[in-house]
Parts: C-alpha cells; structure tokens; sequence
C-alpha cells in the first residue's frame, strides 16, 4: 500500500543511479583483481626506470626540451601506457559478460540499456584517475615534479580521464563485436605500437626518416606534446585546451563505434 502511494521517480534520476551502480561493479571488480591494474603501475614504472636512466644524457641534445630530467620528460608518456592497461580491461570485461551470459541477462533485467554502457565506460574513467594520481605521486617522489604545480595536477587527471574513456571506446567496440576477451585483449598491442610511433618517448625534432613523419602526425603525439608542456614549462591554457579537444575528438569517434557495436549487440540479442 505504501509503495503504491509512493510518487514515480523520475527516468533520469533511474537511468543514473543504475549507471552510477553499473560503474561501481567495473571499479570494484577491477580493485579487487590486481591483475588487472598492477601492469598498469607497474609496467610503466619499470620502462620510465630503463628509459631515465638509458637516455639521460640524451636531455642535453640541442633540439632536446628544457627539461629537470629524463624522467620528467616522459610522465605524461607513462601514464598514457598505464592507461592502455585500462582500455583493454574494459573491453574483455565487458566480453567476458558476453561470453557468460551475464550481459543477456542485464538486457532482459529492467536495467536502463544506456546505462550498461556508460558504466563500463565510467569503471575505466575511474581507473584511469586513480592511475595517473598515483603515477604523478611516484614520479614526484623521484625528482619528477609537475611544473604547473596543482593546477597542472589537477589537468593531467583530467586528460587522462578522457584518455581513458577514449581508448575505452576502441575496447569496447572489438569486445562488443567480437564477444571474445582474446579478440579483445588482441588490440592492446596496436595501441601499443601507435604510442611507441609517436613523441612519447622522444621528441619529434630529433627523430629522421619515415619514423619522424609518422610520429608528426599521430594523434599521440598532438596530445602528448602540449601534456608534456604542462609537465615541464608550466601552466598554459593553451595547452590544456589542444590536449583535452584532440581528446575529446578522439573520444567522440571511439565512443560512436563502440554504441553502434552496442545496438547491433542488442538487436542480436
């Protein structure tokens, strides 16, 4: 009786409390494996070690940024590869969902469809936050600094987030096509391949060669370069605004393959 005389709750406020449960499920289940976040830290942290202490001298090359060290010249690189960690997570997650009926199972629930989408995408954003914060603070107990201070911080976050949600959407597009983790799984080394041809590593002016031109143009390295700038320069709402529109372009593409993926998956289902 007294539910009867309960008001209806609003569509919105459902869709977003079911998308907000959704995205708790992929953060929690991704926490409580560390298998699927330690590479993500880890990783990058020992190739950062090998890089900074390889390519040291490199910083006093005459086309090299005036930088506090090698290491701090590749923060912004380090945290893209932990995120690429992420975005395969994401997507042989939600394969994994296929593959044991569990996503057949929340289409036929009373689950707002949008949401079972959106909170995948939201349980990477989240991973790749906590990510980056930790990577930031490792790298600034190391002699790495953000020379941007918090605000530079507080943007680096930001960008890896939609990052984050961007490389997601590639994810989830082949896992949502494919239904198969290993599909899945499979991509993350053509993610790897493009961050390795670009100026993650190295800086462009000191490449040669067809390597050089490739780099110039990857969508990588126009994110990655003024990233790097609010690491080692400073604050420049300049940069900030390439860095999260590349981003966000990126994003709009990925996340509009990955919801076509998404309604053929409905429709055969």
């Amino acid at each position: 009786m007294t539910a009867a005389l309960d008001p209806p709750r609003p569509h919105l406020r459902v869709v977003a409390e079911q998308t907000w449960a959704l995205t708790a499920r992929a953060t929690l289940a991704t926490a409580r494996n560390p298998a699927n976040w330690l590479p993500g830290l880890i990783f990058p942290l020992v190739m950062a070690a090998v890089y900074a202490a390889q390519f040291a001298d490199a910083t006093r090359l005459p086309d090299f940024p005036e930088v506090d060290s090698f290491l701090q010249f590749i923060l912004p690189s380090a945290i893209l590869q932990g995120i690429s960690f992420n975005s395969a997570n994401a997507g042989s997650d939600m394969a994994t969902d296929i593959e044991t009926g569990f996503f057949d199972r929340l289409i036929s629930s009373p689950v707002a469809r949008q949401s079972i989408l959106v909170g995948r995408i939201g349980g990477a954003a989240a991973s790749a936050a906590f990510q980056s914060v930790v990577l930031m603070v490792v790298f600034l107990l190391f002699g790495a600094p953000v020379k941007s201070g918090l605000v530079g911080a507080v943007a680096l976050v930001i960008i890896s987030v939609l990052l984050g949600v961007a490389l997601a959407g590639f994810g989830l597009m082949v896992a949502l096509r494919t239904g198969s983790p290993e599909a899945t799984q499979a991509m993350f080394p053509l993610i790897f391949v493009a961050i390795f041809v670009s100026s993650a590593f190295f800086p462009t002016e000191l490449m040669k060669g067809w390597y050089q031109q490739v780099a110039q143009v990857n969508p990588i390295t126009l994110i990655i370069n003024p990233t790097r700038e609010l690491v080692i320069t400073g604050w420049s709402w300049a940069d900030f605004a390439q860095a999260v529109t590349l981003t966000i372009l990126v994003a709009v593409v990925s996340l509009s393959l990955s919801y076509r993926a998404y309604l053929a998956r409905l429709a055969s289902s």
